[in-house]
């Protein structure tokens, strides 16, 4: 529950934020301000999408799903990419549209002001949220963290081109609308690209070679025949087939076994462990 509240803490920020940003960057006459609102929105979206998977995700197998719903949470970030590509698209389209036909207008400094503040209060939650996840040891509330401080700093690069547009660089406030609109599109990449990979069964080769290392330096293991991964829900699925002396004892070829089920649930935190003892020829 209380790496959920670091989720929820972001999402009512966002909510807030971006519903400012909207009504400041519309009466300021600011596309950065407005742009940076939207991307806030599109955080919204992405988090409240992650949150109704990890719910649906967490309903006990049936008939249909015998391994359970684990993917659903994948299957909702996809969703919340597509959304999210649409808006970056929706942004970057006006934006060229002010650079080319020049309808760039000065922005008044409240929007600066705002973009500032709202800066600071990302930055404040994004500290917030990376103490919450080394203390819980969370991998989704350090993405979420990244996420805020990643926020911090477009706020930052708006407020920039809203000082340039107000100082006679009228060209400044739309192209940081345009740098905005690129990072919602570069998120939305990212985002869609690492769910369809899991989506499909795909998995870090550099995480399975460390798995691999760490297999072969339990003591009796003379070899690893085969190793594989991948993710069930946020559960790493682990399958590693090894050779060992063929004169072993069942009971010591158990004994194995368990160790390195201990040795990777307890130095990687998996515990979906599947080993197949093979005689060494």
């Amino acid at each position: 529950m209380s790496a959920e509240r670091g989720a929820w803490v972001s999402i009512y920020t966002y909510l807030i934020l971006s519903t400012l940003k909207l009504f400041i960057g519309n009466i300021a006459n600011s596309e950065a301000l407005s742009a940076d609102g939207l991307n806030n929105f599109t955080d919204i979206i992405a988090s409240v999408a992650v949150l109704i998977g990890l719910k649906i995700s967490k309903k006990p197998r049936d008939k249909n799903h015998p391994y359970g719903h684990s993917r659903a949470e994948n299957i909702s970030s996809l969703l919340a990419s597509f959304i999210m590509m649409v808006i970056g698209f929706q942004v970057l389209y006006e934006a060229v549209q002010s650079l080319w036909h020049q309808e760039a207008t000065t922005p008044s400094l409240l929007a600066a002001l705002v973009g500032a503040g709202a800066a600071v209060v990302m930055f404040c939650v994004f500290l917030y949220n990376k103490r919450l996840a080394d203390k819980l040891q969370s991998g989704a509330l350090k993405a979420v963290a990244k996420d805020n401080l990643s926020d911090a700093l477009v706020s930052v690069g708006a407020v920039v081109g809203i000082i340039g547009a107000y100082f006679g660089l009228s060209w400044l406030d739309p192209l940081a609308a345009l740098v905005v609109g690129l990072i919602i599109c570069k998120t939305a990449f990212e985002i869609f690209k690492e769910t369809s990979l899991l989506l499909t069964d795909g998995f870090d080769e550099d995480k399975m070679g460390e798995y691999k290392e760490a297999v072969k330096a339990i003591t009796g293991v003379n070899d690893v025949k085969d190793l594989r991964a991948r993710m069930h829900g946020n559960d790493v699925v682990l399958d590693v087939t090894v050779t060992v002396n063929p004169e072993l004892s069942v009971v010591r070829s158990h004994e194995i076994a368990d160790e390195i089920e201990e040795e990777l649930e307890t130095k990687h935190q998996i515990s979906m462990i599947h080993v197949h003892i093979e005689p060494d020829h």
